[in-house]
């Protein structure tokens, strides 16, 4: 530590050398000289200026450190002691005031990062419920949280992670109902992480996975402050990590992914139709290519007769075996869809209809495609977006099953699908049955499943969690 100021400065900014990391120097009225080291375009000027300059330019600031912390307008002040926590500090994006004659510094929390305001997420629309957002601020994010939770029993953590990036992560939980074996293990396996940069939640979802390589998840996903709480107030432990507008629940059940917000604010028959639409409408999109393709290989009594003589006709002549010509329309999907993804907006929706009526109709009327391949490719597409967050790994088990079905055909299916229940009835997240409430039979959670209850049904908390606390609400005597 240096005592004179401009001593003090060079060491800084000999370490800190971008040119986007700015310096002000200024001389109260008594003659004491500050120095502010703060970085371009995060630090609020502004604000440094009303409660940080000011009240030193007109002030006598002959004191300590100590007393110079007292005259500051800012509630988010401390005192560093060393210049390497004086450098970790502005890369934060604190501002760093210097004192001369002074062997330690302020550090002064007066962020204001560039972001968007709060907003539906374009991802997870709803007709009925609440339409706010997560951002990619954490702080906005965890006054959003705040905003939602007015309880003394909601705690929060706050880490850093990224060897480089010094990524903030918040981990909120509720005390006396979620397990604090399940919060504390989160935490340690944050701060384990060796990564140099975090730039996204989808990172730290690795980080608290007991198997990263798995093709299902370990974690939930939440784009709103609503889901997130409600998840909260079951007992899970809650995610946020600075710069991604997603957060992360955990444990997690595969049932989570069939419940949608809306079905909470909607009637409950509808919600348990819709449900059961959601699992129906996976399953198809999962194995109607594959069993097609086996039942034209292998066991064409699977189709009815009227509907074979129909499918006979159309991929007569064609070139191709059934299961290349899957394949080969599956692949032109897969790049369609890509493509419209990556390109700009308008050209990624016109590219899409040039995809679906020129190629497709091209295709047929030159006898390379029959007509049912594209009808079944289609409704697999469009029933695996009824559930998007699990796109990657239905996606990924549909080429599987097309895969079995061209080389063993249906026992391949079914044994693949015997294998695949196995698995994952097998699989625990933090100590909870990845298919629960169903295997294992939990009667009580059953409520909430893949039938919706009532709310009255709900008095108690998901048993598969092992809140401390199960009581949701009690009954007037």
């Amino acid at each position: 530590m240096y005592k004179k100021l401009d001593s003090s400065v060079k060491a800084i900014k000999g370490v800190l050398t971008s040119q986007d990391i700015l310096s002000f120097e200024f001389t109260s009225q008594s003659g004491r000289q500050f120095a502010l080291i703060y970085i371009d375009g995060i630090a609020d000027k502004i604000q440094l200026g009303n409660l940080v300059v000011k009240p030193l330019l007109y002030s006598g600031a002959d004191d300590d450190i100590y007393k110079i912390k007292e005259l500051l307008a800012s509630p988010e002040v401390k005192v560093v002691k060393s210049v390497q926590a004086a450098i970790q500090e502005i890369s934060l994006g604190n501002a760093l005031l210097i004192a001369d004659g002074e062997g330690s510094y302020l550090s002064i929390g007066l962020m204001a990062p560039p972001g968007r305001a709060v907003a539906e997420p374009p991802t997870n629309v709803t007709v009925k419920g609440p339409r706010e957002g997560f951002t990619e601020d954490i702080k906005v994010n965890c006054a959003l949280v705040r905003k939602r939770l007015k309880t003394e029993n909601l705690q929060m953590i706050s880490l850093k992670t990224g060897k480089r990036s010094q990524t903030a992560v918040s981990v909120f939980y509720l005390s006396g109902v979620c397990d604090d074996s399940v919060a504390q293990k989160v935490v340690e396996q944050i701060q384990n992480n060796q990564i140099d940069i975090v730039p996204d939640s989808s990172y730290v979802a690795r980080f608290i996975s007991s198997r990263p390589h798995s093709l299902f998840k370990r974690c939930a996903h939440a784009e709103k402050p609503d889901i997130f709480c409600a998840k909260l107030c079951e007992g899970r432990v809650g995610i946020i990590a600075d710069g991604s507008p997603i957060a992360l629940t955990v444990p997690y059940m595969l049932v989570e992914e069939f419940q949608s917000s809306e079905d909470y604010f909607i009637n409950t028959y509808r919600a348990t139709t819709l449900r059961l639409l959601r699992v129906i409408a996976l399953t198809a999109g999962i194995i109607l290519p594959g069993l097609y393709v086996a039942a034209q290989l292998f066991k064409l009594q699977l189709i009815p007769f009227k509907l074979l003589l129909n499918i006979s006709s159309s991929v007569s002549g064609l070139p191709l075996s059934p299961c290349i010509e899957m394949f080969l329309t599956l692949f032109v999907l897969e790049v369609l869809n890509e493509a419209s993804i990556r390109m700009p907006k308008y050209v990624g929706l016109a590219l899409s209809v040039v995809g679906a009526l020129v190629l497709g109709d091209t295709a047929v009327s030159a006898g390379i495609i029959s007509t049912p391949a594209i009808i079944i490719v289609a409704f697999s597409a469009i029933c695996l977006y009824v559930v998007p967050d699990l796109i990657e790994t239905t996606a990924t088990l549909r080429w599987i099953y097309l895969i079995i079905a061209g080389s063993i055909g249906t026992f391949g299916i079914v044994l693949f699908t015997v294998f695949l229940i196995s698995y994952l009835v097998s699989e625990q997240v933090y100590g909870t049955p990845l298919v629960a409430p169903f295997a294992p039979m939990i009667p009580r959670d059953m409520s909430d499943g893949f039938i919706k209850g009532d709310m009255l049904d709900l008095a108690k908390r998901p048993l598969s969690l092992n809140s401390t606390n199960t009581v949701r609400y009690r009954k007037k005597k």
